[in-house]
């Protein structure tokens, strides 16, 4: 990388070569840095699939038979533990909406997000339990969300299974 930048600064400041050294240092700096942006994309983590949002939940039902409510709870929110993955995290709430675990906010849990919305008006929780009226699992309707790893306002879909009086969900982000 300083080479690069010694090299970028000596062409800025016209430093006096014959045309085909100039060439050659062009052609290494240009390499350089397609190299350098090759890397960065490279080391840039996975966008989560929807199968990935899917396993997400049944492993979270499932360490909740195994392990009970409280513990469950205490793990779904933990943000550095196992149901936390990229912009991956579960959320379990009650039949009345009410935040139980959140993996991203802590401070979510105990709110009511039964009218939560996204800037175009889709009805998201809404849409969740409407999801699982006539089986106990299904997706709620498209809509946009906060990425927390891109920062960006991107489509998001959720998986929801309803276990006893609960929702647990994930949702993963996708580019159209």
């Amino acid at each position: 990388m300083t080479l690069l930048l010694s090299c970028s600064r000596l062409l800025k400041r016209g430093f006096a070569m014959n045309s085909l050294r100039r060439s050659v240092l062009v052609s290494a700096l240009g390499l350089g840095l397609s190299n350098i942006s090759t890397l960065a994309l490279a080391q840039a983590p996975a966008r989560a699939s929807k199968e990935e949002a899917v396993a997400m939940v049944k492993k979270a039902v499932a360490f909740y038979k195994a392990n009970g409510r409280d513990k469950t709870f205490a793990e779904v929110s933990d943000q550095s533990g196992q149901f936390r993955d990229r912009e991956l995290f579960v959320v379990v709430m009650d039949a009345k909406a009410n935040v139980l675990a959140h993996g991203a906010l802590k401070k979510m849990i105990g709110a009511n997000i039964m009218d939560l919305k996204d800037v175009n008006g889709v009805m998201i929780i809404r849409s969740m339990f409407k999801a699982v009226e006539k089986a106990n699992s299904g997706w709620s309707d498209e809509y946009l969300f906060l990425n927390p790893l891109s920062k960006a306002m991107e489509p998001k879909l959720s998986y929801v299974e309803k276990f006893e009086d609960m929702l647990f969900f994930c949702g993963y982000h996708f580019l159209k």
